[in-house]
């Protein structure tokens, strides 16, 4: 499920959060920047919202499932709209595409982590990095 403006707006409400006009700025400006931007793109698309809100408000769309934080190969921190489902991420290291990846198997893996440490694991994040189709088919075809 990709998120819109408006399950933005709800989440905002959902947190307990007044939904002021520089957070509705922020919520019909996410829908405008594409697969994943930094907070600085952020800021930029919407012009009057103050920096402090911006970061705020990416916080509480992380904790509601609506936002999630991308750690990019060359150590970027970026933001993509994403579903609630908990999932991880498949980095490109050549044109930075993120693609989200649920996997039953891997959940069952770190379940078994958990096991193995006796840590009580409160959270985690995945991000695996590679080349995606269409950067090793355009090198393929280089050749």
């Amino acid at each position: 499920m990709t998120s819109t403006a408006q399950q933005i707006e709800h989440a905002i409400a959902g947190a307990g959060r007044r939904l002021t006009g520089p957070r509705r700025v922020l919520a019909e400006a996410l829908m405008t920047l594409g697969d994943h931007f930094a907070a600085e793109e952020l800021l930029q698309a919407a012009p009057g919202v103050g920096r402090a809100t911006v970061f705020r408000t990416l916080r509480m769309l992380q904790d509601s499932g609506l936002v999630c934080q991308v750690v990019l190969d060359d150590g970027r921190t970026v933001y993509r709209l994403g579903s609630e489902e908990h999932h991880h991420h498949v980095v490109c290291s050549d044109c930075g595409a993120v693609a989200d990846v649920s996997s039953a198997r891997l959940e069952k893996a770190l379940g078994a982590i958990s096991v193995e440490t006796g840590y009580e694991v409160d959270a985690h994040r995945l991000e695996l990095y590679g080349r995606c189709p269409d950067c090793r088919a355009a090198a393929h075809s280089s050749r």
